[in-house]
């Protein structure tokens, strides 16, 4: 694996935090998260991953790790891509300039991890958004709504499966980014409402954001993608 920005990144992180503890706005803020990205990581839990006879293996290690985030941006960053090919009736500029920017982060996301696996990268994948309507706007943003909080769960069971301290540091940053992602589609779903920290979100007892295995991500992501994914290898602790 690719390690020579490691050290660049780590430093760049820190810098972004100190940028969004001046952030002014939700579209300032999102204008920021894009520029000192580093790596963007998600990991498992002790779940235990269902067999796949086929398909592309994501590998083992931090190398695993990496090419399961690599696997999400991908998803992701191919869905606001065709979202602003053809933009819904009647989205609005806010609403454009949000979404693109959510598109250029994803993007931004998935060819880092690309570059950084060099060769241990997984190819590209074949996606299937048959059951988005693009035209319609609830369909839209409730469908990036999904990518968005399953995105931010698969980072939070990360931290205990990195071996990579500096890895592990950039983890923590990227998944505030992707909290605020998430935040930004819930609210112009429900302007206004307290839906950015629903209980479907946040555990009531421990008052934290949800933590999801790779099981239960890819399961949830494989109803959008036709590839198939071998995560057998991922470490489970």
């Amino acid at each position: 694996m690719n390690r020579n920005a490691s050290d660049a990144d780590g430093e760049n992180a820190l810098a972004f935090l100190g940028q969004l503890a001046t952030a002014t706005s939700r579209r300032r803020f999102l204008q920021w998260s894009g520029v000192t990205i580093g790596i963007a990581l998600v990991g498992c839990s002790s779940d235990r991953i269902t067999a796949v006879p086929q398909g592309v293996n994501l590998g083992s290690g931090d190398v695993g790790v990496l090419n399961y985030a690599y696997a999400l941006e991908q998803l992701e960053a191919a869905f606001y891509t065709r979202v602003l090919l053809a933009p819904y009736t009647g989205m609005t500029m806010p609403e454009r300039e949000i979404l693109t920017d959510l598109r250029d982060h994803e993007i931004v996301h998935r060819e880092f991890l690309r570059t950084a696996l060099g060769s241990a990268a997984i190819g590209s994948l074949e996606f299937n958004f048959g059951s988005v309507d693009f035209a319609n706007r609830t369909s839209v943003l409730t469908t990036a709504r999904v990518f968005e909080d399953l995105g931010v769960g698969a980072y939070n069971g990360a931290g205990q499966l990195l071996t990579d301290a500096g890895l592990l540091l950039i983890a923590g940053k990227i998944v505030s980014v992707e909290a605020r992602h998430a935040s930004a589609i819930r609210d112009l779903l429900n302007p206004g409402s307290a839906d950015f920290a629903g209980n479907d979100i946040v555990t009531v007892s421990g008052a934290l954001d949800v933590a999801l295995s790779p099981a239960m991500v890819l399961d949830a992501g494989a109803a959008f993608i036709t590839t198939a994914i071998d995560a057998r290898s991922l470490p489970t602790a």
